[in-house]
């Protein structure tokens, strides 16, 4: 899979449409904090479906915000690596400053159950 996307054309319009749901914006708070995680591990932490995770996972990577890869049956995801550094702090600051917001999803987090 590994989708390349093109992250120097990331709009701040389009950015902010993207973290403007809860579940894609925790889900990238969590990926901030983690190296990469599995879908099954996402779906643990907030507490629903694979399909919806999946679809939101997909609106996060036409954005340019997330690659996948695959591992055996599982996808893996991780925080785009080329994102613009403005885009980069504001996910890192806002995780930083609202633990809280993502408390819950950390506790339900157990990664390597896939």
């Amino acid at each position: 899979m590994n989708t390349e996307t093109n992250c120097s054309a990331l709009s701040p319009l389009s950015f902010f449409k993207c973290l403007s749901e809860d579940t894609r914006l925790k889900t990238l708070l969590l990926l901030s904090e983690y190296t990469s995680l599995c879908v099954c591990d996402l779906t643990t932490a907030l507490d629903i479906s694979q399909p919806k995770i999946s679809r939101h996972l997909a609106d996060l990577r036409k954005c340019g915000l997330v690659l996948d890869e695959r591992k055996g049956k599982w996808v893996y995801y991780r925080l785009h690596p080329d994102l613009p550094g403005w885009a980069s702090d504001v996910i890192h600051n806002t995780a930083k400053h609202n633990v809280e917001f993502v408390a819950q999803a950390r506790a339900n987090l157990k990664t390597g159950n896939c």
